[in-house]
């Protein structure tokens, strides 16, 4: 690997290399350039300044560079290590991202290097698996000393805490584990649980919780930074514990596999985290089971039952892309939010077809984003193009006082024609989602798991009254409101049948009509007198 850097140091520096395999050849008697003594110490130099070069140094050994999403990591980590961040730091990222690989094997050696006397606590779920993150970055340190201008000490050399030679200082332990005694400038966990069994015991969670407060935290020295890297597995996690506690200590950047709206790196919905990394296969494996894939994908934990919407109600009624039947009614429900603002609700037109048996499917092809009218008008006539609905359910208050002219104005243009059935949204949200969730609760709801946008209605469903946004829930709404006044029963009637064996009986009515008139007789009878 030393051969191997000269090599990289010299032709970034515009020095010639022996092409292998020439040796003998006519190149044989050529003299090789050698880098200027000079430029190998600046090139050392920035790899010392600069987090990204050094990782892009060590990386292109295996032929190899930063993602993105790598570099996105490294300029935080970047901050952390010039002291320019003002909170500590959460990364949720899928497995497979190599995440660990930049934080708990790249990052130690290189914070050290740049703050020699300083101490790394490292934490993770598995003390062999963070032992072994420490192996690797003492190897580093071993190697490439020359580059970090620092060395390890030399009765310190164990894999799980070690020492440099100008007092710089590495140990790490298990999640729950007892690290009395130590005391940290830079604090690092690195995966807090490893099973979702794990992540489901809540007695697992407490005692996670209580060593984060008790253990975790009293090592750390008054201005120490700590640094989370993790995917999620449940609400009530670690990180859902801080956030829940002490979330303006705090930067989360979450990066799910499959991109969402205003997604961090800039992506596009839909778009994969590291396409040249994971593949369909991963991503239909992952998707086998959508908890897993809301979570430890998405970032985006779900509850392990829900409160209003039950979880029991939802997922044994997924359906595959072939299962959908094709003789349907369509219908569109929707929800149209009036900001564009960041934290505001996004607008969502949920299409569903219902069959010969009243079953409802929820269509893949939703529509759910934040967008301006224009937008949200265009895809509106779009849907009806491609679904030609019955009927379409809306909110009097986003349509008329709204959408509604321009509405109407490019649907004259585009020569698209539907029926919308405004309704008044005068009742709570829960009183309104009760025919809705009386089928859901009847198994009456056929839900694409296979849809792009199925973990964050997943997550919005099972968080409902606790979550920050209810738009899918709100359309859905519509759409079980609409139906409720289609399938209506109209008041029965009685139809009076005649007997003529059967006895007269005199009704109510009949005598106080009857009395009426043998009144109004007795005063016509005194004015003819």
């Amino acid at each position: 690997m030393q051969n191997s850097l000269t090599k990289t140091e010299s032709a970034a520096k515009g020095g010639k290399e022996t092409p292998p395999g020439t040796e003998g050849s006519q190149l044989a008697n050529t003299v090789q350039v050698k880098p200027h003594p000079a430029a190998v110490l600046l090139a050392r130099r920035e790899m010392r300044r600069s987090f990204l070069q050094w990782c892009r140094h060590v990386m292109s050994f295996l032929g190899q560079a930063p993602a993105k999403h790598h570099e996105l990591l490294i300029s935080k980590l970047q901050a952390i290590e010039d002291g320019t961040a003002t909170k500590h730091l959460i990364i949720n990222m899928p497995p497979g991202s190599a995440k660990s690989t930049y934080a708990s094997v790249l990052f130690p050696p290189h914070y050290l290097a740049k703050h020699p006397n300083h101490t790394v606590l490292a934490c993770s779920y598995s003390y062999t698996l963070i032992e072994g993150f420490g192996r690797r970055c003492r190897n580093l340190i071993d190697e490439k000393q020359n580059i970090l201008n620092i060395s390890l000490a030399k009765d310190s050399k164990a894999a799980g805490e070690w020492e440099t030679s100008k007092g710089g200082r590495y140990f790490c332990a298990g999640v729950n584990a007892g690290i009395a005694g130590h005391r940290a400038d830079l604090a690092m966990i690195d995966d807090y649980i490893g099973t979702q069994q794990d992540a489901d015991s809540k007695l697992y969670r407490d005692t996670q919780w209580l060593w984060y407060l008790n253990d975790f935290k009293p090592r750390l020295k008054p201005n120490a930074f700590q640094v989370i890297i993790a995917n999620r597995r449940h609400e009530d996690d670690l990180v859902g514990r801080i956030l829940k506690n002490e979330s303006e200590k705090w930067e989360v950047i979450r990066l799910p596999l499959i991109a969402e709206d205003d997604d961090v790196l800039g992506r596009k919905t839909g778009e994969l985290l590291w396409p040249e990394w994971f593949n369909q296969n991963i991503i239909d494996t992952a998707k086998q089971d959508p908890r897993t894939f809301s979570g430890l994908y998405q970032q985006r934990p779900t509850p392990e039952s829900g409160d209003y919407f039950q979880r029991s109600w939802i997922e044994p009624y997924y359906y595959k892309v072939d299962e959908l039947p094709k003789d349907l009614r369509y219908y569109i429900g929707s929800d149209h939010a009036v900001s564009l603002r960041e934290a505001a609700d996004r607008t969502c037109l949920i299409p569903i077809g219902v069959d010969v048996n009243d079953v409802i499917w929820v269509l893949p092809d939703v529509w759910w984003k934040r967008a301006n009218t224009g937008e949200v008008v265009e895809a509106m006539i779009d849907m009806v193009n491609r679904r030609k609905p019955i009927s379409w359910w809306a909110g009097k208050e986003h349509i008329t006082s709204s959408i509604g002219p321009f509405l109407y104005k490019r649907c004259r243009e585009r020569k698209t024609y539907f029926t919308i059935e405004e309704t008044t949204s005068k009742r709570d949200l829960r009183i309104r989602a009760q025919a809705i969730k009386g089928r859901m609760q009847m198994g009456m709801i056929r839900f694409p798991a296979f849809a792009t946008w199925w973990a964050d209605a997943l997550h919005e469903l099972l968080t409902f009254d606790a979550g920050l946004h209810d738009d899918f829930i709100a359309a859905l709404s519509e759409i079980g409101m609409g139906l409720q006044r289609i399938t209506k029963p109209s008041k029965q009637v009685a139809v009076a049948t005649f007997d003529p064996t059967a006895p007269w009986r005199p009704t109510f009515k009949w005598i106080k009509e009857n009395e009426r008139e043998q009144a109004r007789e007795t005063e016509i009878r005194k004015l003819d007198y």
